[in-house]
């Protein structure tokens, strides 16, 4: 190991792991003999990570990489997320650079790109990918910085909120049982159940009997993205619904087709109910928000609400808010006992 003149500029020269490294510093000898010594420091402490070599890892190539993981490592919808950030948006705009080429200037200009055509909510899911991406780069020794760590979300606006009145649920009840028989005759208790329990579509159409104890009156949901489990409590309209669906020897789901396999899909008995109700600019994934919203409005507590609806962070409950005073009433009406003498707050 050394440093060495040639033509003009000053070299080092040393050993990486049995392979020999040259690598050019410049004109200052100093500067140089500076360097190679912060290399041997960094070599002998085994933390050498390439301040003079970075490692040289195409985006395109590491993306493929990263995505083997999330398939192996997160849900089915975290990996479809990830898929649909990176082939068609992030792969193309960072395809030819290397990762520590990558800045958070570039980052930007990607972001602006992208508003122009999605909204912000679809340009923070794409930039939370590459967060992430950098994360693991991270973790895995490829690179020293995570570029995305200075930047800052898009404002989002509130998400769309629509919700059935109890008249609406009324007629939406009346047209499913106007529906004929086949995927219709199973849809008004799958509606029934997003109504009282908030649970998802593609959970309530892949239920199993094996989540469902009616003796006491709990629906068990096991997330796949991190592996919690979920209770939910069946309520006495509930608990008469499913007791009186058959159970069918050739088939462990709660609502099956002819074959004993999961629907694959009821949006179109579902529109047609709608029609027939006369409700419009409403799908299924509204049910959920009709649960959420009519506890609100019932007095029910936030904090509850949360809980039922499985969310991790109350930000998404907060949406609801608004549809009771009651829980706002009942805070400020605290203070009458808190800073008012006895009696006096009745005295009016």
């Amino acid at each position: 190991m050394g440093i060495y003149k040639k033509g003009k500029n000053w070299y080092i020269d040393y050993y990486l792991k049995g392979r020999r490294k040259r690598k050019m510093v410049g004109p200052s000898k100093k500067l140089a003999g500076d360097v190679l010594k912060d290399v041997q420091v960094k070599i002998a402490k085994g933390e050498y990570l390439g301040v003079y070599e970075e490692k040289k890892i195409i985006f395109s190539e590491y993306a493929k990489e990263y995505l083997e993981y999330s398939k192996a490592n997160k849900s089915p919808a975290s990996y479809l997320r990830d898929t649909v950030s990176l082939n068609p948006n992030l792969i193309p705009h960072f395809k030819d650079m290397y990762l520590f080429e990558i800045t958070p200037p570039k980052i930007e200009r990607y972001k602006a790109a992208r508003l122009e055509k999605v909204e912000p909510a679809t340009v923070n899911r794409e930039i939370g990918c590459l967060r992430h991406m950098f994360n693991k780069a991270i973790e895995w020794g490829y690179v020293q910085h995570n570029p995305v760590r200075g930047v800052k979300k898009l404002k989002e606006p509130p998400g769309r909120i629509r919700y059935l009145e109890a008249k609406e649920i009324g007629k939406l009840m009346e047209a499913l049982d106007k529906l004929p028989k086949g995927s219709g005759r199973y849809l008004k208790p799958i509606v029934s159940m997003a109504l009282h329990t908030g649970m998802r579509k593609k959970k309530i159409l892949g239920l199993r009997w094996r989540d469902v104890d009616l003796e006491n009156r709990k629906i068990t949901i096991l997330r796949s993205k991190n592996n919690e489990s979920q209770i939910i409590p069946i309520n006495n309209t509930l608990y008469a619904i499913l007791k009186a669906l058959p159970k069918r020897p050739d088939t462990e789901y709660v609502f099956s087709n002819g074959n004993g396999k999961p629907f694959g899909n009821v949006r179109r008995s579902f529109d047609k109910a709608l029609e027939k109700a006369g409700i419009k600019d409403f799908v299924f994934h509204d049910l959920r928000h009709t649960f959420a919203s009519h506890l609100v409005m019932s007095g029910c507590n936030l904090r509850t609400v949360q809980q039922l609806m499985g969310h991790k962070d109350i930000t998404m409950t907060v949406r609801y808010s608004h549809l009771s005073r009651a829980h706002l009433e009942e805070a400020v009406q605290r203070l009458d006992t808190q800073w008012t003498p006895k009696g006096r707050a009745s005295e009016q």
